[in-house]
């Protein structure tokens, strides 16, 4: 095994021991993106030179005995819409083509302190405003879309090119590409991760979070990216526990099942069946106001984003890609009126879905309805002859999440026959990300994933 197919826990374990250096690890991994960066194009930005003194740096601090912690020369991509000090951000966008950061976002300082090795900014959908990621394509199959948009930080870890990434998510943005290229993404509690030096899509949907290979990795990076916390960690010792005895696991009755894929839904069932026989219980549950998860979440989105491209809009909009200046514009057109409705309508999703987790401890449900379709496809057409938007389609199952706020998981759990991998979704209540995690990684630890076809960790199958 080469080094950049380490998940972050073994190469952490290795590091720790003495058995890799992170400088052996930084150049395993910049080899890796120089073989298959041409064909997956997860990067706006490599930053070789800097990586490899960081790297050095690691290694000397950690030969000295100062260890900081699991993340010391660990190397890492950060979403091109996340600041760090004297790299471009430039979301993707020839809006931005000039801009570069003049000091470090909070999340990019706490990896920095944790002695994570910056690698360089991956590819967002322009401003994080899809779900494809239309530049980057998926590490399973270079035909089919990474899913957005933090598709550039997804392929990057899912093709070993990262050993871990930082995403953000305003309608799915984490989990769907990490569905897609069957790694793990977590959406923490809204505003458990800090956005400052972050560009914002919608303020009120935005969370910043983490892509890995495990859920034991998302754990370890979610604990730094905390900081001080009054509470347990969500990276802590729960997020270990194999037994699931205790547990009750809402299986949704209506929604989620909903216009979804056969293999998809029989991957994710067979998921749900393993943690019943890891001690949960299942407890079939309603999902409350569906009728209106998808205008809510277009009624926040839509108006915060034009109100943050604004200035940009009016004097550049042809720097702006068709589908997203498309988006922007529309956003003139939200009233007032139709905004405030969507703020009082989540009001009340929030406190339906905090009183269906009142009944259970998480949710399980397919994280995205289908697996990667081809490149340029803008339409699916369901068994019941409802023909969706393929952006639609990907965000349904994903926005409640980020309207409520609450923490959601999203984790491999199988393939479909074109050996595309599929998605398993845990949503739980907002700030108890240690429970989601705990049942994820219960799921992981008993190779539930190895048996349905795709293993934790593993990597996807590019030739190098």
């Amino acid at each position: 095994m080469q080094p950049y197919e380490l998940s972050l826990a073994d190469a952490a374990r290795a590091v720790s021991a003495g058995e890799l250096s992170p400088v052996d690890l930084t150049e395993s991994v910049l080899g890796r993106v120089e073989a298959v960066e041409s064909r997956l194009h997860a990067y706006v930005t490599v930053a070789a030179d800097a990586a490899r003194a960081s790297a050095a740096l690691a290694e000397r601090e950690i030969a000295r005995g100062r260890l900081r912690g699991p993340l010391h020369g660990i190397p890492m991509g950060l979403k091109d819409l996340i600041d760090a000090e004297g790299m471009p951000t430039t979301a993707s966008s020839r809006v931005r083509a000039d801009h570069v950061a003049e000091e470090d976002s909070v999340v990019a300082a706490r990896l920095s302190a944790a002695g994570a090795v910056l690698l360089g900014k991956t590819h967002t959908h322009e401003f994080a405003y899809g779900l494809t990621t239309p530049q980057t394509h998926n590490a399973w199959d270079q035909g089919r879309v990474a899913g957005g948009s933090s598709g550039g930080s997804a392929v990057a870890v899912a093709a070993g090119e990262a050993t871990f990434a930082l995403g953000t998510d305003t309608g799915g943005s984490i989990r769907v590409p990490a569905a897609l290229n069957g790694v793990v993404g977590l959406k923490p509690t809204y505003d458990l991760i800090s956005r400052r030096g972050v560009t914002s899509l919608s303020w009120s949907l935005d969370h910043v979070g983490p892509v890995t290979r495990t859920v034991r990795d998302a754990a370890l990076v979610l604990a730094a990216l905390e900081g001080p916390q009054q509470r347990e960690p969500g990276g802590g010792a729960a997020a270990e526990a194999g037994d699931l005895t205790g547990l009750r696991v809402g299986v949704p009755r209506n929604y989620y099942f909903e216009r979804v894929s056969p293999e998809v839904e029989a991957s994710v069932r067979r998921a749900i069946d393993r943690l019943q026989e890891l001690g949960a219980e299942l407890v079939e549950v309603e999902i409350p106001m569906t009728r209106y998860i998808q205008a809510v979440h277009w009624g926040l989105m839509v108006p915060e984003a034009t109100s943050y491209h604004e200035r940009t809009l009016r004097s550049t909009p042809d720097l702006y890609a068709a589908d997203v200046r498309v988006l922007l514009e529309a956003g003139e057109f939200v009233t007032a009126g139709d905004y405030l409705r969507a703020q009082r309508a989540r009001t009340l999703m929030r406190d339906a879905w905090a009183q269906m987790l009142g009944r259970v401890d998480v949710i399980a449900a397919p994280a995205v309805p289908m697996t990667a379709v081809t490149s340029g496809q803008e339409s699916v057409e369901w068994a019941d002859g409802t023909v969706e938007a393929v952006s639609d389609s990907y965000v349904r199952l994903s926005a409640p999440a980020n309207i409520t706020g609450f923490p959601a998981l999203t984790l491999p759990v199988g393939q479909d026959r074109a050996g595309m991998p599929i998605g398993m979704q845990l949503m739980g209540r907002p700030l108890d990300e240690a429970t989601v995690l705990r049942a994820g990684r219960a799921y992981e630890v008993a190779g539930a994933a190895a048996a349905a076809g795709t293993a934790a960790g593993q990597l996807a199958p590019i030739a190098a």
